[in-house]
Parts: C-alpha cells; sequence; structure tokens
C-alpha cells in the first residue's frame, strides 16, 4: 500500500513537471508571435505611411514644364514633322550633331514636298518685314523662316506674320570673326531639322527679293549647282590673306574668296554644319583683317565638291563706291529706273547655258526705303 502510495506521488510529481514546462514554453511562443505580429504591422505601416505621402505629393506639386522638342508619336510624324517652337535649350554641339542626321534610304515613305529656307541673319529687328510679308503670303507650304538676331532682342512680330516665333536661340556675332560663321551654321542646323527643307538662302536684314516666289522657287528648284561664290583673288584681299600655317588642310593654291550670301541645297548644307576638318583651321589663322566669312565656307566646299558650286551669288550688291562696305540706298533711290539698271546688263551661266537672270535677292536698302518699296512691288517684282 505504502509503495503503491509513493508510486502515485511520483505520477504526481511528474505530471506536475509536464505541466509546468508547457506553462512555461507557451507564454515564450506567444511572445514570439506577438513580436513577429508587431514588427511586420510597423513595417505595414511605414509602407503604407510613404505610399500615402507619394500619393499626396503627386497631386499636390505643380506639372512639371518641361516639354520634349517632339512629341512622342508613334508614326512617320514623329520624324517629319518639323519642331512647332523654334526655341530651345540644346547647345550648339547638341544642334550641330542632331541636324547632321542623314537617311540612308533616298525614297522617302511620305510625300515630301521640298522647301526652301529663308535664313536671316541680323542684328535685331527686320525693318523691310512686310515686304517680305507680301512675298511669302500664299506660299507658305514650300518656304520656312528662320532668324538669327543678337541674344538681347526680343522680337516682337504679329501673329500674321511670318516671322512670327521664328527666332532661334543665338550667341554674340562680331563682324569679319568666326562667330559671324557660326551663326550661320547655326541656322542651318536649325533648318536642318525639318526634313522638308531642301535649299537654304542666307540672307540679312537689308536684303530684298527681287522677283516673286514662283520665279525663284522655280529658278533655284531647277538649278543643277548651289549659289556659292568662289574666285581665285590674286591679290591682297584675297591670296594677301592666306596663313601657311593652314596647310595641309587648306594650301595657297586651294584658297578661295566669295560673297558671304550664299544658297545651298540639303547635301552641302550638311557639309557645312559637320565639318571639323577645317573649323578649327580657319578660326585659329583667319582673323581680321581676313575675313572668315568671305573665305571658309566658300574655300572647303571648293575643295570638297567644286562641280556643284555656281560660283556665283544670287545676291546683288553695289561695290563701285569702295571701302568695306557696301551702298545702302534709302527712299530717293527707289524708282522703276534704280531697279531697271540691275536687272539689264547681267550675264552668267545657269544649267550650264548663258542666261541674263543672275540675281534674285538684292542689298543693302535703308529702312525708309519700306514704303517706296511696298509701292513699286506689285509693277517692278511681281508681287
Amino acid at each position: 500500500m505504502q509503495a503503491r502510495m509513493v508510486a502515485m506521488e511520483e505520477g504526481k510529481d511528474q505530471a506536475s513537471a509536464i505541466r509546468t514546462s508547457i506553462s512555461r514554453t507557451l507564454p515564450l511562443r506567444l511572445l514570439l508571435f506577438c513580436l513577429l505580429f508587431a514588427v511586420l504591422a510597423i513595417g505595414l505601416s511605414i509602407i503604407c505611411m510613404y505610399s500615402l505621402r507619394f500619393f499626396i505629393l503627386q497631386q499636390t506639386v505643380a506639372p512639371s514644364t518641361f516639354r520634349p522638342w517632339f512629341e512622342e508619336v508613334h508614326t512617320i510624324e514623329r520624324w517629319i514633322r518639323p519642331p512647332t517652337n523654334l526655341w530651345h535649350s540644346i547647345n550648339d554641339n547638341e544642334l550641330l550633331w542632331r541636324a547632321s542626321f542623314v537617311p540612308k534610304i533616298k525614297q522617302y515613305p511620305f510625300l515630301r514636298v521640298p522647301k526652301i529656307a529663308f535664313m536671316f541673319l541680323t542684328k535685331g529687328p527686320l525693318p523691310l518685314a512686310p515686304l517680305w510679308d507680301r512675298f511669302f503670303k500664299g506660299n507658305e507650304r514650300h518656304c520656312s523662316i528662320y532668324v538669327h538676331a543678337l541674344p538681347s532682342y526680343i522680337s516682337g512680330y504679329p501673329q500674321s506674320s511670318a516671322f512670327h516665333r521664328r527666332q532661334i536661340p543665338s550667341q554674340m556675332v562680331e563682324w569679319g570673326k568666326m562667330s559671324m560663321c557660326e551663326a550661320e551654321r547655326r541656322l542651318l542646323a536649325n533648318a536642318l531639322l525639318d526634313i522638308s527643307n531642301e535649299w537654304f538662302i542666307l540672307l540679312s536684314e537689308s536684303c530684298i527679293p527681287l522677283y516673286n516666289f514662283s520665279v525663284i522657287y522655280h529658278y533655284i528648284s531647277r538649278s543643277n549647282h548651289s549659289f556659292m561664290e568662289s574666285y581665285d583673288d590674286p591679290g591682297p584681299y584675297g591670296r594677301g590673306r592666306y596663313d601657311s600655317r593652314m596647310e595641309p588642310e587648306v594650301t595657297l593654291g586651294q584658297w578661295r574668296k566669295g560673297s558671304q550670301w550664299f544658297e545651298v541645297n540639303r547635301m552641302l548644307a550638311i557639309n557645312i554644319i559637320e565639318d571639323n576638318k577645317y573649323y578649327p583651321k580657319f578660326k585659329e589663322f583667319c582673323q581680321p583683317a581676313c575675313y572668315v566669312d568671305e573665305h571658309y565656307f566658300t574655300t572647303m566646299l571648293t575643295i570638297q565638291v567644286p562641280h556643284l558650286l555656281a560660283n556665283r551669288t544670287l545676291t546683288w550688291t553695289d561695290w563701285s563706291r569702295g571701302g568695306a562696305h557696301p551702298a545702302t540706298f534709302g527712299k530717293d533711290d527707289m524708282t522703276e529706273a534704280f531697279f531697271q539698271k540691275i536687272f539689264e546688263g547681267q550675264a552668267c551661266l545657269y544649267n550650264g547655258q548663258p542666261t541674263s537672270l543672275c540675281f534674285l535677292f538684292a542689298r543693302k536698302f535703308a529702312p525708309n526705303a519700306l514704303d517706296p518699296l511696298l509701292e513699286l512691288a506689285p509693277k517692278v517684282f511681281g508681287f
């Protein structure tokens, strides 16, 4: 009996020990479970808090003012549509690089209407703009306009004008220095962004058209040559400006001179803006009294593609009075007889054939010549 009691006591003690062990294990597991749950709850709370904060910020922050230069349109329009706004923030290196893109397939997969890019290199306003507006009217499908003025100039052309919002980002320009050619390359590069521009004409604020748009478009579009004046001047203002340090890229025999005012086709425009072979030489070794705008492009293109140049300019100027600048004509000069003298006595080659129609534009005309020019235009110029 006593042994049985002892056994019962021992069994009682074992059961008690098991219950004690279980009671100790359960709170520990419960504690671990609660701790894990708390960690997960805190993590989810942090994630929710930052997600909510991000959502609120997205709703309250003003939308970005940045707009891509070309809208993302998943059609051919993305590649062929010119920029609606000529003002951009890319630098010259980026601009020249972008403008140098050339399609390898020559056939266009869309109806391309070739256009003339009229590029105006000016100091500020275009006092003869009303005459040009009349010239461009009705021909918008066949032309593009670009204006390079001093950076400080803010244009104010009315919306009805062909020059409205046609000013490109510019840099300071100094007469006779490389900054002049850089401005011309900047104009070409901006114009090349419109893939429909096929011909490129450089003009100044004092230039006028001598014929209506149809005559000029027909003359340029059917020419086998680009109109870049190029000749070998053996005198002090030609070869006398050459620096032998330009060799071997440019030799004395290759040195050329020509008018700053030119017309080139798309291929030659790309040649000009992509050049990094001749540019450093002319920038370093052609400085006043070597006027680089009279030598750089004409020498380079004569070396590269002499057979594609007409070796004459389309812009008439009067150098008969002598000096560093051509004559300027004002309102008192504006008569039919004055322009008849310009039209008569011309002789040149067009597509290898003699012609008397040699100049399409003329300069320099003073601002006060505008009113008589507008009066003469229908009869004399045909517009």
